[in-house]
């Protein structure tokens, strides 16, 4: 007689209740999406969108302002470089923002 991988017993033909079992889970879970309005739900491209804009914002406005912060220490000519490249930053992820917006719709 031939044990299973984990050495727990013989093994056997799928028993029939687990197979039962497995389409009734199966049915419940299809009922349930029906019922629930998710069965096959596509991710919202709106929300996708969103985060990629508000990761350029961060990104920009951030990026900007840790190179002139790190420009002045370099350089010595605080807060100029600062002040420069952060608003330098902002515009960059403006543009970002704009072109993101003015794509194609699908």
């Amino acid at each position: 007689m031939e044990t299973d991988e984990t050495g727990q017993g013989p093994i056997d033909e799928e028993d029939a209740r687990l197979k039962s079992l497995d389409e009734r889970l199966a049915q419940a879970h299809i009922v349930e999406a029906d019922r629930t309005g998710s069965r096959h739900k596509a991710p919202d491209k709106g929300y996708s969108l969103g985060n990629r804009v508000l990761a350029d914002l961060i990104a920009g406005v951030g990026g900007g302002a840790l190179f002139g912060w790190l420009f002045d220490r370099w350089v010595g000519t605080s807060p100029w470089g600062l002040i420069v490249l952060l608003f330098l930053g902002m515009a960059v992820a403006f543009r970002n923002i704009i072109r993101i917006s003015s794509g194609r719709s699908e």
